[in-house]
């Protein structure tokens, strides 16, 4: 670091021993003002990020049902730096596949900025990070995501020339991160810095195919070290074949520009480290991917009577398929069906778009994820406003004391946003969130 750094070194280890920031990237699903955790905890604007803020309190955000309802996302500002990228570089008709994205904050960026004209692929390689990745994109309520679980090389493989953008958030020694978890310390040394920067290389080779000539690859890291990020873009740039873009930021972030990317330094930026390059893949002819479609295609299984009412529930129906398996129903945008059902085809697919109705017995019942989604008429169900108090009864999966309503599927929100589904049955009423997210602390 003092090679790195210089006589800065000093004002950067003071910094590691300074509480570190709480920031939030705000969701449009819900109205500003209604976020009051948020509003008493004081709000500060993130400069490079329109809909982030620094926190200068941090809220126990487990107890806040917007926060379960996907309000808001509790994202290191550092990171939100890519909101600046894609808006500078990135056309929102893009298709784009972030490779290492759990737990989701960049994923569901990235969908919030496409928005209906674009399609993220967002993969997480490690299993039980797979789930959490999918649960904060339902929650995110876009739509426009499908979740895999899948190599690097196998999207090299199957998926040539298919992405507009390639984001690589690489798996890295966390050098940024030793402010904001100890064990990270522990956990480095020169060894586990040259085997990062190893596999880095690995990943980015792999995937590598998968971006269109003339592609984006949006590079970053949460470490400092010249191995995984300048030398790094290098090879990028001169093995694998691409220019390095420009990015353009305000001299008053304190952001560090190198011959390679931007560096973020907790001394310098409010946030934790952070290094972020974008290049630009080398132009060529070449041949478009196209999703062909084996003969095993996917057909609807279940009972399509059940389509129109599951239409019903969308406020812009057109822009969804619906895709019916037996007992579940899946809606996805119809813009890129084919791409999806290709995906679905050749890839393990945890989830893809939202799921919108599971049979039971002769009839449809709504999906979780169809409350979280920002397309969903809430007026088609019943609506039961809830207490503070309710809500966290309702999150924890516990049962629900709720009288004089209507049988049937009942629409819980709380300040006016959704929260889930509950069922009243007539003496009581089951609570249907589900149990798998459910709130574990008293």
């Amino acid at each position: 670091m003092r090679l790195l750094l210089g006589s800065e070194l000093d004002d950067f280890l003071a910094a590691l021993r300074l509480d570190r920031e709480t920031s939030v990237r705000v969701n449009t699903k819900v109205e500003f003002e209604l976020l009051s955790v948020l509003q008493d905890a004081g709000l500060e604007e993130v400069p490079w990020c329109m809909e982030g803020y620094y926190l200068r309190r941090r809220p126990q955000f487990t107890l806040d049902p917007l926060f379960h309802a996907g309000a808001y996302y509790v994202q290191e500002p550092s990171s939100m730096f890519l909101s600046e990228v894609v808006e500078q570089l990135l056309p929102q008709e893009s298709v784009v596949l972030d490779l290492c994205a759990a737990p989701g904050g960049k994923t569901t960026l990235l969908s919030e900025y496409v928005g209906d004209k674009g399609l993220i692929v967002s993969n997480e390689v490690v299993r039980q990070r797979v789930f959490i990745l999918s649960e904060n994109v339902q929650k995110w309520g876009n739509g426009n995501v499908v979740v895999t679980h899948n190599q690097p090389r196998d999207f090299g493989d199957a998926l040539e020339n298919a992405f507009d953008c390639l984001l690589v958030d690489a798996p890295c020694s966390g050098e940024g991160m030793f402010r904001k978890d100890e064990g990270s310390i522990d956990e480095w040394s020169i060894r586990n810095v040259e085997m990062c920067a190893a596999r880095q290389r690995d990943i980015l080779r792999h995937a590598w195919p998968a971006l269109k000539p003339g592609g984006l690859l949006i590079y970053s890291t949460c470490t400092y070290n010249r191995q995984e990020n300048e030398d790094n873009a290098a090879f990028i740039r001169d093995e694998l074949g691409a220019d390095i873009v420009n990015i353009d930021y305000d001299s008053e972030w304190g952001i560090k520009e190198t011959e390679a990317g931007l560096h973020f330094y907790p001394h310098l930026t409010r946030g934790e480290g952070f290094y972020i390059c974008v290049l630009r893949k080398h132009d060529a002819p070449y041949t478009p991917f196209t999703a062909k479609q084996k003969k095993s295609s996917f057909k609807q299984t279940g009972n399509k009577e059940f389509i129109p009412l599951m239409r019903s529930w969308l406020q812009t129906p057109d822009k969804w398929h619906i895709r019916l398996n037996e007992r579940f129903a899946d809606a996805y945008p119809t813009k890129y069906q084919l791409f999806i059902d290709y995906l679905s085809q050749h890839f393990t697919c945890v989830s893809t778009g939202f799921g919108i109705g599971e049979v039971r017995g002769k009839f449809m019942a709504p999906q979780h994820s169809l409350s979280m989604l920002k397309d969903f008429r809430k007026e088609v169900f019943p609506c039961v406003p809830l207490t503070l108090e309710q809500a966290i009864d309702y999150l924890r999966s516990e049962a629900l004391p709720l009288h004089n309503l209507p049988f049937g599927t009942l629409l819980l929100t709380y300040q006016d946003c959704p929260l889930g589904f509950a069922k009243n049955v007539g003496n009581h009423c089951n609570n249907l969130y589900p149990n798998e997210w459910r709130i574990r602390n008293k």
